[in-house]
């Protein structure tokens, strides 16, 4: 299963979803628990502790195996050799088939036993691949008394016997000793093998050796293979069904390194992650839990000219070795086909493996996958926590991470068992069924956080204690307590603490309120503290708060959280949950626990600047959008209202008649139509010409504007005329057709009736005159 961490999107991919609408639109245990009534104690980090597991791989060695099924084998023994993340375990390898003739030998060792230090890890990858296919002459066929003997022998001989042993037996077929002559004669071989591989189950079992059968083709007989798990060593890493030996039978060799990983993380209390498979060049995703205390990065590379380079979930490039940003880095088998990454420490989150390879090594897939182990941490609480006899509580099991970070995917304590259980004084034992389903007493399904109800006894006269236990394959056990006390009758102080989920930045606070009341007629000291988190995370304020002799009332409690420098790396865009236990304890009366209220604070990253001011980036950029669609109609209208085409142009003689044809211009260069006088003194008439003598344009508040070749500009209003020479004036006639087909207005069409026909000569004074008196002025001052 290929999973991924810290992959939401945040109010940045909201922020840039509005803009592109607007402007389309426009255009584990590391803490220790307070018991009630008691100064919290800080949490302190401790070095994690790996559990060492000393195992042997049994590799079947028969005639039947491809090349391709050796190949297979040898690289599944590397994975789980290399992909083991304690520096203590113990591993030897060794083929098997069976010795059917005089000089041969059942057994092949390979690899002697071990140790998986930094040293015995570079070792491993080179003795494995001595592993061969037996030819015809060397003995073909499946012994496996013989290879549990061995495996029981090199598991026992000389080793710790508190580490677990376990023997995994890999092979492509069923028992097979016909032709082996240390089993009798041939006609009573194949029981004499049964009565021997009972035998053999029978001695595992004695030596606390674990067997781990795993199949792949045809070939092998599954009750069998259940049978060799079933008659060893039963009881597992952990005390789950998943960490009972048991066996597996798949398909075909291709899918033996996966299988080998799963049932040896299993067998060793480690979880496992299976990863994409992609052809190099390629780029490869791994999520790591933020569980995990150390892990390791499993690539089967399948060529050895194959190179690799790992990216943590910032982006950046870590080293195969030493020491950044917190994590411990130790790259085994980079030479091989099988390559490792163990990681102390890991940045929780999304890796990257780049797989790169040069050209003719590039035809095999790079497969990818994680191996680790992690710690749970929890909190439980007791809800009231000095209740009186006969009251229901509410036990709330609450699950973090080792620095108290809320966990968010419920697949990272996958298998998790809560058990429970309350004691006191007066009353026998009695168990409190916890549960993460919502219903009842627990709020909200799949969260992380467990609970139950149990009914105080009427016995109870005393001490009360209620244990939770949190047990789960590849993540340490945990317990936690909480201590309480019968109620004395009614308490001198009573309370009440509201805290609500928050959401807030580094450095930022959430608010509750606190309600008290005094019932005695003495002052109180009440000590606010956090607990089951970090102390340097989040802190509590008021740290005390005074109550006089019969006060009530409200009171503002802060929960304030660490600036962004505490959080390092761990505070990517998505964000983390805090998670602890606010406590208020009463002074006065031997620090009784009055309230323990369990707290969550999502802290987000402080919001850069386009995160607080996207909305007015926006708007503004609409604005300036919209300005500049109004600017670009305005002009546009505005080069539409001086546009000439369709202005008549009339020659005017100084008697004020008409001299020739009426003219009718065209759009222009620039909104000006250029022309010149044709025969000015003997037949003057207007001629269209580039760089003409003159050129006219809409006067946007009626008539036109004439421009004279370095003579500036002239109004020619509707009605009048202005000189052109010293015998022809121009004027407008009356238009017929525009830009916009418009006709002018009656008074217009009189007008320029008027101007062409009759009234005395007049020049360029008059019709300045007169385009004043026509209100233009205005129009033609816009034109200087």
């Amino acid at each position: 299963m290929q999973r991924t961490w810290g992959i939401r999107r945040t109010g940045r991919g909201r922020a840039r979803r509005a803009a592109v609408v607007v402007l389309g639109g426009t255009a584990v245990l590391v803490s220790l628990l307070t018991p009630a009534g008691r100064d919290p104690v800080p949490v302190a980090d401790s070095a994690p502790a790996f559990p060492s597991v000393n195992y042997a791989v049994a590799v079947d060695e028969s005639a039947s195996l491809a090349p391709e099924d050796m190949k297979a084998e040898k690289a599944a023994a590397a994975r789980i050799a290399l992909g083991d993340v304690s520096s203590s375990s113990h591993v030897t390898v060794f083929g098997f088939a069976a010795a059917e003739s005089a000089g041969q030998r059942a057994v092949d060792p390979v690899c002697p036993r071990t140790t998986l230090d930094a040293a015995g890890r570079k070792t491993i990858g080179a003795c494995v691949d001595r592993l061969s296919a037996r030819e015809k002459s060397e003995g073909t066929g499946t012994d496996f008394p013989t290879a549990i003997r061995q495996g029981v022998h090199d598991l026992t001989t000389g080793t710790d016997p508190s580490e677990p042993r376990v023997l995994f037996v890999l092979t492509d077929g069923k028992m097979d000793v016909t032709d082996s002559e240390k089993y009798g004669d041939p006609a009573h071989r194949a029981a004499e093998g049964e009565r021997q591989l009972t035998k053999e189950l029978a001695n595992a079992r004695a030596q606390n050796v674990q067997i781990w059968p795993l199949g792949f083709g045809d070939e092998p007989d599954k009750e069998q293979l259940d049978r060799m798990a079933a008659g060893g060593y039963r009881k597992g890493c952990v005390n789950l069904p998943s960490a009972g030996p048991k066996a597996q039978k798949v398909s075909g060799a291709g899918d033996v390194g996966t299988a080998l990983e799963k049932i040896f993380a299993a067998a060793h209390c480690l979880r496992h992650e299976e990863g994409p498979s992609k052809k190099p060049p390629a780029t490869l995703e791994i999520g790591i839990s933020p569980l995990a205390t150390v892990g390791s990065i499993v690539v089967d590379k399948g060529d050895p000219e194959v190179r690799i380079t790992y990216l943590d979930p910032s982006g950046q490039e870590v080293p195969t070795s030493g020491d950044r940003r917190g994590s411990h880095f130790e790259l085994a088998g980079g030479d091989g086909p099988v390559e490792a990454l163990k990681i102390t420490d890991p940045l929780p989150g999304t890796w990257r493996v780049k797989a790169e390879a040069p050209e003719g090594h590039r035809s095999l897939p790079v497969a990818v996958s994680v191996l680790w182990q992690g710690e749970l941490g929890g909190a439980i609480t007791m809800d009231p926590p000095s209740p009186r006899p006969g009251e229901k509580v509410t036990v709330t099991m609450r699950l973090h991470t080792r620095e108290g970070y809320q966990i968010k995917d419920p697949e990272d304590y996958a298998g998790l068992r809560v058990s429970s259980e309350l004691t006191g004084d007066g009353f026998p034992a009695q168990a409190v069924s916890l549960a993460d389903d919502g219903k009842g007493a627990d709020p909200k399904a799949d969260d992380g956080s467990f609970s139950g109800t149990v009914t105080i006894p009427q016995g109870a006269d005393g001490a009360l204690k209620v244990d939770g236990t949190l047990t789960a394959s590849g993540l340490r056990a945990d317990t936690r307590s909480e201590l309480g006390e019968i109620a004395p009758g009614e308490l001198p102080v009573t309370t009440a603490l509201e805290l609500p989920d928050g959401d807030t930045h580094p450095g930022g606070s959430v608010t509750g309120t606190l309600t008290v009341r005094n019932n005695s007629e003495e002052r109180h000291t009440l000590r606010l503290s956090v607990a089951d988190v970090r102390p340097e995370l989040l802190s509590v304020g008021p740290a005390e708060i005074q109550l006089a002799p019969g006060e009530s009332g409200t009171r503002k409690v802060k929960i304030t959280v660490a600036p962004a420098n505490v959080f390092g790396d761990r505070l990517g865009d998505d964000g983390l949950r805090l998670s602890g236990t606010v406590t208020v304890a009463d002074a006065g009366d031997d620090d009784r626990t009055l309230v323990r209220t369990p707290l969550s604070v999502q802290v987000t990253p402080e919001p850069g600047f386009w995160e607080k001011y996207w909305w007015a980036v926006v708007a503004g950029a609409a604005v300036l959008v919209l300005a500049a669609v109004a600017v670009l109609a305005w002009m546009r209208q505005r080069r539409a209202r001086r546009d000439p085409h369709g202005l008549v142009l009339r020659l005017v003689s100084a008697d004020g008649e008409a001299v020739g044809t009426d003219h009718v211009a065209g759009h222009g260069h620039k909104q000006w139509y250029e022309f010149s006088l044709a025969e000015p003194h003997r037949a003057p008439r207007i001629e269209r010409r580039t760089h003409g003598e003159y050129a006219v344009q809409r006067n946007p508040e009626g008539g036109a504007v004439l421009r004279r070749r370095g003579g500036g500009r002239t109004p020619l209003p509707v009605r009048g005329q202005v000189s052109l020479n010293d015998t022809v004036s121009l004027a407008l006639g009356e238009e017929t057709r525009g830009p916009r087909n418009r006709r002018p207005s009656a008074s217009a069409r009189g007008g320029a009736a008027t101007g062409a026909g009759a009234g005395p000569a007049s020049g360029s004074r008059s019709g300045a005159a007169s385009g004043e008196r026509d209100g233009t002025g205005g129009a033609y001052d816009s034109y200087m």
